[in-house]
């Protein structure tokens, strides 16, 4: 979403054909229902696993679909800001065992994104919070410390 930087996981294969992606589609719908007049715009690549049968799912919810522009990397800089923030603070320090342990360490990502990641867009907010009241005396803080993915990645939150 690019307005709130919130990320979606719809889910995870070794080989994405145009059925895989059209369920994906459809699944994200389901998703979305309470939230789908808020939707207007699906910005996509150019990637040939996205078909018409991708582009009229969303079209029958009333979607405009946008393809990105050939051979702007810019365009779509928030996901490529993000598949590299998740290489190399999950992906990189972490050992996959199979599609099922892939899906579990991506949506422990993706909560920590949502949730609790600052985001510099946002004036160091997460996507669905405000910003904490700013801190004047350190003395008087207790900060904890919450691991997310066995460690990899750490939260800090104010101990009240």
């Amino acid at each position: 979403e690019h307005a709130t930087r919130r990320i979606r996981i719809l889910g995870v294969t070794a080989h994405p054909n145009n059925a895989w992606m059209t369920q994906q589609a459809r699944n994200l719908l389901m998703d979305l229902d309470g939230q789908r007049d808020r939707v207007n715009f699906l910005l996509r690549d150019r990637d040939t696993k996205f078909t018409a049968a991708w582009d009229a799912v969303f079209a029958g919810a009333g979607i405009k679909i946008l393809r990105s522009p050939v051979r702007a990397p810019r365009a779509n800089a928030i996901m490529e800001r993000w598949i590299g923030g998740c290489h190399r603070e999950l992906l990189d320090q972490t050992l996959i065992w199979n599609q099922r342990h892939l899906l579990q360490v991506l949506r422990e990502y993706e909560t920590h994104h949502n949730e609790h990641r600052p985001h510099r867009s946002l004036q160091q907010a997460a996507p669905p919070k405000q910003l904490p009241a700013p801190v004047h005396d350190l003395d008087a803080v207790r900060v904890l410390r919450r691991d997310r993915i066995g460690g990899v990645i750490h939260e800090y939150l104010h101990a009240d």
